[in-house]
């Protein structure tokens, strides 16, 4: 049994071996979470040298030596090389280092899922490494059903929530049950964030009165 969770990364130490695309991959959603990123490899596609040129990450030219997770707080071997993978696998454990190996899930100490992103919303599936590809296409049916519109109602929830703790505390359970009810979430489904919240106002404007 994997125990689920979200990992805050800002300004974090992350390190990654290999530099073709599915490292740029990786590297680009570790930069996205605000990580600081390493790259280990003698050589690397255009977008990570591009990165390098412009200081966003750093480029270690070389193949990965030992000590090189030294100071990380997660790494991420994303090469087809057993020996190197178990290498780094070894100074992983030996140093509790979150380690994820592409494709090799006897040497991870997570998975990574396949996610959705609306805004502030994840929606993350996982197969615990056994079938990504099923989890790829679960993610597929899944972003069928959440448009674009959830990201913004999701942010435009995040404010009313805290206007609704500060105004209506005794009533907080209550209000924020409707804000989210059939109705208003029926409208962000055909990806309308107008409606939506032309119906949460109103509700709102209910119990000002």
């Amino acid at each position: 049994m994997l125990y689920p969770a979200f990992i805050k990364l800002q300004g974090a130490s992350c390190t990654v071996i290999g530099g073709g695309k599915v490292a740029a991959r990786k590297v680009g959603m570790l930069l996205e979470c605000g990580a600081r990123v390493k790259v280990i490899s003698p050589e690397v596609v255009e977008e990570l040298d591009a990165w390098a040129r412009a200081d966003v990450i750093q480029w270690v030219e070389r193949g990965f030596a030992k000590g090189d997770t030294e100071g990380s707080f997660m790494v991420i071997s994303a090469t087809d090389d057993r020996e190197v993978n178990a290498a780094v696998a070894r100074e992983c454990v030996a140093r509790n280092i979150l380690l994820n190996v592409v494709d090799q899930p006897e040497f991870c100490s997570f998975y990574v899922p396949s996610v959705i992103r609306r805004g502030p919303l994840t929606i993350a599936v996982s197969t615990g490494g056994k079938s990504p590809l099923l989890a790829r296409k679960m993610r597929e049916k899944l972003e069928a059903a959440v448009p674009p519109a959830f990201g913004e109602f999701v942010e435009y929830l995040g404010a009313v929530r805290e206007k609704v703790i500060a105004e209506h505390p005794e009533l907080k359970g209550e209000l924020l049950e409707l804000l989210v009810d059939r109705e208003v979430l029926a409208f962000v489904e055909q990806n309308d964030f107008d409606k939506a919240k032309e119906l949460v106002d109103s509700v709102l404007n209910r119990y000002r009165s």
